[in-house]
């Protein structure tokens, strides 16, 4: 059985969080207007505000403006500097540098100030892993994320990277979290779904219940990916937003 950590404090926050945005600001606006339709005390984003997508500093303005925690996505790293982007994808790669010549000096400025974990209420806050962070390890399966479990001390830890939304215990795969275990969640994508559902997603998480929601809408696809194609982009990178892959 779990042993929960010590908190002294009172669970009472309702979180809407965010990852993965990609530069892609239909996305992100359309996860916004939800969120105002919610009683959300804090929205936190788990990084790669940048990348892929045509509006790295647009998203990243409206990222500073909504959200009070947010944390650093190896996009984002990769964008202040492209030699990080060494292991990525052909695409991948070509979107950085394309990213990396976008992005204005404020822009270059706020995504160097993020840190790499954010902790409160007994929740841990990452983009790829709560082991060695910077290593950008994936956590795709139950295995990954039992091993994972090991190395935090919160009752839960929000994670994005792998794009794919899931719930994690030291049983495996979870359909919830509860009070009495401890969970990794992976709240998917905002602006680049890649489980076969190109809907955005995102999670909101009540502290006073203990209850975790995943999010998942319709926005402008169509205008998203004119704009990757418009920019010069890999067209691929506007085609799989169509299908979520």
């Amino acid at each position: 059985m779990y042993s929960t950590p010590h908190y002294n404090g009172t669970y009472e926050m309702k979180y809407a969080i965010l990852s993965d945005i990609h530069a892609n600001l239909e996305a992100l606006g359309e996860a916004l207007s939800i969120i105002d339709t919610e009683n959300i005390n804090e929205i936190v984003c788990l990084g790669d505000i940048v990348g892929y997508g045509a509006n790295p500093n647009e998203c990243a303005a409206l990222v500073r403006l909504r959200c009070s925690t947010i944390v650093l996505g190896n996009h984002d790293a990769a964008a202040i500097d492209p030699a990080r982007a060494y292991d990525f994808n052909a695409n991948a790669k070509r979107a950085i540098e394309w990213t990396a010549a976008a992005l204005s000096d404020d822009t270059r400025s706020f995504l160097s100030s993020l840190p790499l974990v954010e902790r409160k209420e007994g929740i841990l806050f990452v983009h790829a892993s709560p082991d060695t962070p910077d290593a950008w390890n994936y956590i795709v399966d139950a295995s990954d994320a039992i091993a994972a479990l090991r190395h935090f001390d919160e009752r839960v830890c929000f994670i994005g990277h792998t794009h794919i939304p899931g719930i994690f215990s030291r049983l495996g795969r979870a359909k919830a979290v509860s009070n009495d275990e401890q969970y990794l969640v992976n709240v998917g994508s905002v602006g680049q779904p890649r489980d076969g559902n190109p809907m955005l997603a995102f999670g909101v998480f009540d502290s006073s219940l203990w209850n975790f929601r995943l999010v998942r809408a319709k926005y402008d696809i169509e205008k998203a990916a004119g704009k990757i194609y418009a920019a010069g982009l890999p067209e691929e990178l506007g085609y799989r937003l169509m299908y979520g892959m």
